[in-house]
């Protein structure tokens, strides 16, 4: 599907966090028009076209922004997806499909999308009551499971790594609904950014590599390129091409995985949206996943997603011991150090271990890029102001 002048679309952005930020940032030169729906006071607020303030999960507020938009796409996951659905179905286009999301949504129905299209994944079992955690926990086996409740997990949050004792001496993970998770133990967690636009054509990114914060669940870095064999970077790519295949949507998707010890590759979650993941392509490769999603939604070709020189992502978390106003420690010291990109997300207050901003290290070398992303993390603190 083509359109007369893709750079007159009024592009309707669901959230205004800062992956909304982020694609409004990179898509200025284009002259493009964005419209928002946040509750006041987001990263995206002083960058919007117009600005709707609403829930995420109001309908009506959903209905006002898509009146003023020719394409939709959201930056979060945890919204209204009933309304999406109504919309889709009255001929609104939506990127990714709402019926996407609607899986995407629920752990549950996430994992048996995987074994209905015969995608790799840890062994699991649902919960839906709170007596069945122990006769799980019996059948996946091993010391430890890994808890997710099904819905409204992020960041971390929704999970739960607990021990199989504590579960079979009456522990309760969660209440609500959720998933039972064998615990997999990898060597490596990876993940796969794909692209696909409205006609099939389909193009990814080099495989990062990501290391966690064993307490927030977050990342801490993120290596591109991943450092893994050619084989498994084939097989990493053919099954996350897999799983966007059977999505069968355009839009911007991360595949994420673990590497076992075995050289198995395991599909852990799939996020609908940029991701956390990519945030490094914004200055590591050609085109950014934020500017590649911009021009699916726009009806522009897809860009070239090589790398341009390799890449150390880490997030700025916010200091563990204040929350309130905040400036940032060593931000003089860093910047003036050769292929360091600071992002901040324009958030007004700082909270413990809160996504913050992102800081991109590049240079000839991985090796490089890795040594001087440490001095960096070391040096870039929040601090009360």
């Amino acid at each position: 599907m083509k359109f007369e002048n893709p750079l007159r679309k009024k592009i309707g952005i669901i959230g205004g966090g800062q992956l909304g930020r982020m694609m409004i940032e990179e898509s200025l030169r284009l002259n493009l028009s964005f419209n928002i729906l946040d509750i006041a006071g987001s990263p995206c607020a002083m960058l919007a076209d117009k600005y709707i303030i609403g829930s995420l999960m109001d309908g009506d507020a959903i209905r006002q922004i898509a009146a003023i938009s020719d394409v939709l796409t959201f930056e979060i996951e945890h919204i209204n997806v009933e309304t999406l659905l109504e919309l889709e179905a009255e001929g609104k286009e939506i990127i990714p499909s709402p019926k996407v999301l609607q899986i995407i949504q629920d752990k549950g129905l996430q994992k048996q999308f995987f074994i209905e299209n015969k995608i790799p994944t840890a062994p699991f079992q649902l919960i839906d009551q709170p007596t069945q955690w122990k006769e799980a926990a019996i059948t996946l086996g091993g010391n430890k499971i890994v808890a997710k409740t099904r819905k409204d997990g992020y960041d971390g949050k929704g999970v739960k790594i607990v021990r199989t004792l504590d579960i079979e001496n009456g522990e309760i993970p969660f209440e609500t609904k959720s998933i039972a998770e064998k615990l997999i133990p990898c060597t490596k967690e990876l993940s796969v950014m794909v692209a696909r636009d409205r006609s099939g054509n389909i193009s990814t990114w080099p495989i990062v590599e990501m290391e966690f914060d064993p307490i927030a669940n977050l990342v801490t870095f993120l290596d591109c390129p991943a450092n893994i064999d050619e084989t498994t970077e084939k097989k990493a790519r053919e099954i996350a091409l897999h799983v966007i295949e059977h999505l069968n949507s355009a839009g911007v998707f991360a595949v994420e995985m673990f590497l076992t010890a075995e050289g198995e590759i395991l599909v852990n979650e799939i996020a609908p949206r940029p991701h956390n993941s990519g945030h490094h392509t914004i200055e590591a490769c050609y085109t950014s996943q934020f500017e590649q999603l911009v021009r699916i939604l726009a009806g522009i070709p897809l860009g070239d997603t090589s790398l341009i020189q390799p890449a150390v992502m880490m997030n700025l978390l916010g200091a563990p011991d204040f929350s309130g106003s905040y400036r940032l420690q060593g931000l003089e010291e860093c910047s003036a150090i050769p292929g360091v990109y600071i992002h901040l997300y324009g958030k007004k207050e700082s909270k413990p271990m809160r996504k913050m901003g992102h800081v991109t290290v590049m240079a000839p070398t991985l090796l490089e890029a890795k040594s001087n992303a440490l001095m960096v993390h070391q040096k870039l603190i929040f601090v009360k102001d």
